[in-house]
């Protein structure tokens, strides 16, 4: 596909089409009625809120790894409220170009600029001569 678009856009018969109904394909994004909301999925939202649950007014470190300005809402923000609301969280996130916290929690927050890949290698490297 990149080697075929042009003007950001590729040819229509390189996008992917359901085999049962013959739709473009998009993401699994709840953006629409097709996000995939099944009882697994329901499962796994029930077991993660009994999890932050037992986590309410303990030592816990909110760690956000790569969540850009797409999908703030599954990820960043409630992270950023439940640091608020925990005096004992921290918040940290590592983050190329997205490495922000807001003013209210500066003082319980790690923000790394940088390439996931390249701040874990550079722990490592550190750890290993440790």
């Amino acid at each position: 596909m990149v080697a075929e678009q042009r003007g950001m856009k590729i040819p229509a018969a390189l996008i992917s089409r359901c085999p049962k109904c013959g739709a473009p394909m998009s993401m699994n994004l709840r953006c629409d009625s097709a996000f995939v909301q099944d009882a697994g999925w329901c499962q796994a939202a029930s077991r993660y809120t009994a999890f932050l649950h037992r986590l309410q007014g303990r030592r816990v470190l909110f760690l956000e790894l790569g969540v850009g300005g797409n999908t703030p809402v599954i990820i960043k923000y409630p992270f950023w409220q439940m640091t608020h609301e925990n005096p004992a969280a921290v918040y940290a996130c590592i983050n190329l170009g997205e490495a922000v916290v807001p003013p209210g929690l500066a003082d319980r927050a790690i923000c790394i600029n940088g390439d996931i890949s390249a701040v874990f290698s550079a722990l490592l490297n550190r750890s290993s001569k440790s």
